[in-house]
């Protein structure tokens, strides 16, 4: 029997590159980077994807969207969100809340949280109070100290729906 609460989550890092924009929490940033990968690499979305599958025990973002498969070329992380979290829907969840920590040196994020949590609050059909995203830096330690990508660490609580 699956409890009534469940606990997920979740992980991912790019490296940064050239000729790619930055989008982070579904919003661009401007910057003179963006991240590398198959996807448009939105690093927090794909944290926010695996604690979800993982809080579900369905697997991670890899095995739902490989990056063999050319369908996911560059797509819209905000369209794999909606995707995860309508297998969530069908398991009979819903978000209680998620916590979210992005590990960047640059660019300042703090300016476009907000928009952040609101266009991930519409996708996961809750209130921006349910949502919380804060961001670091490592102090110049490591490949994020050292400006060559961001990670991000993401946490959901889900409940049953009554």
């Amino acid at each position: 029997m699956i409890p009534n609460i469940r606990a997920g989550i979740g992980f991912d890092v790019h490296a940064f590159a050239d000729n790619r924009k930055l989008i982070i929490g579904g919003i661009e940033i401007p910057f003179e980077k963006g991240l590398l990968g198959h996807s448009d690499a939105d690093v927090l979305l794909h944290a926010v994807c695996d604690a979800l599958l993982g809080a579900l025990s369905l697997g991670d973002i890899g095995q739902h969207f490989p990056d063999t498969d050319k369908q996911f070329k560059n797509i819209d992380s905000t369209i794999l969100l909606k995707k995860v979290y309508e297998l969530v829907e069908q398991k009979g969840f819903e978000l209680g809340n998620l916590d979210v920590v992005v590990t960047l040196q640059r660019p300042k994020i703090s300016p476009y949280i907000l928009k952040m949590k609101e266009k991930i609050a519409e996708i996961l059909k809750s209130s921006i109070d349910q949502i919380s995203i804060k961001a670091t830096t490592t102090e110049k330690l490591g490949f994020v100290g050292r400006e060559e990508g961001i990670s991000a660490f993401a946490s959901v609580l889900i409940f049953k729906k009554l």
